[in-house]
């Protein structure tokens, strides 16, 4: 059964009746807010079309927590073992979230508005609540709040030269994970060189709710000459391209070591953060397991929703949590935590799918060739 049941507890976003308008054909829920999960007949489809084309996706599920105050750089450093200490007003940060074990509470996208203004854009959990807790007991003098802005992805290889039609050349000068500013309608918008795909794309952070059906309006009529569909983030792509999702690949059952985010961790004692006794810890001992590709045949897999176990002879040495059909690789591709002693690429697998198959594959770097 594939199915939700709306109410008004699964928030709708500021494009959803234009995303229903375009013919979307199911939705998640990411953060108590409405993802779409299909339009095209097809995820090979769309994943094709993503790689040569332009896709308009609401991704207002990429909520922001806003954290304001003179103590705003202060309670941001103190939840992530990166240090934040060389961003600039117009840098977008990828950082690693942690609790007092190490644990993965969330790995959001961290806008430096200003010196005392933050973005945290966040992946699928609660870092709003988490955040004001620790500001309440540290007794720290910010706000925590979440603003009314809502991302528009507009991802592709043809993304630039469109946005560039829509609101100017200056756009082609943003740098990857940096973001700038464009007029909409006489207000002033955030838009960055960022998105859920490894494709070149934009995001544009819409600071006013009541103008989602007329971005998309603009968005999408220019987009017609680019040959632009609506779309979501799709899972060929995601997983060929290494991107993680937090609740699949990773929890707060997983440290940033093991999920490939040791390059963004601080160790050595010069900054101070939630987690960080923990995390030396495991710096000096290194991860048990570590987050790799398997590449696998047996024809196309199932829908992965429920881990499978990944095998050398009577050995589980991980398991499978997001797999799909590459059509571009002619094979099987999946995201899975390896054990040590078993992680290096070329290891051979087993991997038993939930069709109750046993399928023969190997330990692939990411993201995949």
């Amino acid at each position: 059964m594939d199915g939700l049941n709306m109410s008004r507890r699964i928030r709708r976003t500021p494009y959803t009746d234009r995303v229903e308008q375009a013919g979307v054909r199911g939705f998640s829920v990411v953060n108590h807010m409405l993802l779409p999960k299909a339009f095209q007949p097809s995820v090979e489809e769309d994943y094709w079309h993503l790689r040569e084309h332009v896709q308009i996706w609401d991704v207002s599920c990429q909520r922001q927590v806003q954290i304001t105050g003179s103590d705003a750089a202060t309670l941001v450093q103190w939840m992530t073992p990166r240090s934040i200490a060389r961003a600039k007003v117009g840098d977008c940060f990828y950082i690693p979230i942690i609790d007092a074990k190490a644990g993965m509470i969330n790995d959001p996208v961290m806008l430096k508005l200003a010196e005392d203004r933050f973005w945290l854009s966040i992946a699928d959990s609660d870092v709003l609540l988490y955040a004001m807790g620790l500001a309440l007991g540290r007794g720290l003098d910010v706000e925590v709040s979440e603003p009314d802005v809502s991302p528009l992805a507009i991802q592709g290889p043809k993304a630039e030269n469109l946005v560039a039609e829509l609101f100017g050349n200056h756009i082609r000068d943003i740098g990857f994970f940096k973001f700038g500013w464009i007029d909409f309608q006489g207000t002033r918008q955030l838009i960055a060189r960022s998105g859920y795909s490894r494709q070149d794309g934009f995001e544009i952070y819409l600071n006013g709710g009541h103008l989602g059906s007329a971005l998309w309006d603009v968005v999408w009529e220019a987009g017609q000459a680019h040959d632009m569909t609506p779309g979501c983030p799709n899972l060929i792509e995601r997983i060929e391209g290494g991107l993680l999702s937090y609740g699949n690949e990773f929890t707060r059952e997983n440290n940033p070591f093991e999920i490939g985010h040791g390059k963004f961790c601080v160790v050595d004692g010069s900054i101070d953060y939630i987690g960080r006794g923990a995390l030396q810890q495991i710096a000096t001992v290194g991860p048990a397991r570590e987050i790799r590709g398997v590449a696998f045949d047996g024809g196309p897999c199932p829908t992965c929703s429920k881990p499978w176990a990944v095998m050398v002879g009577d050995v589980r040495v991980g398991q499978v949590t997001s797999a799909i059909w590459s059509p571009r690789l002619k094979r099987n591709v999946g995201q899975s935590l390896i054990d040590r002693g078993y992680w290096d690429a070329g290891q051979e697998v087993e991997v038993h799918s939930q069709d109750g198959m046993v399928r023969s594959g190997e330990v692939s770097l990411l993201p995949f060739a």
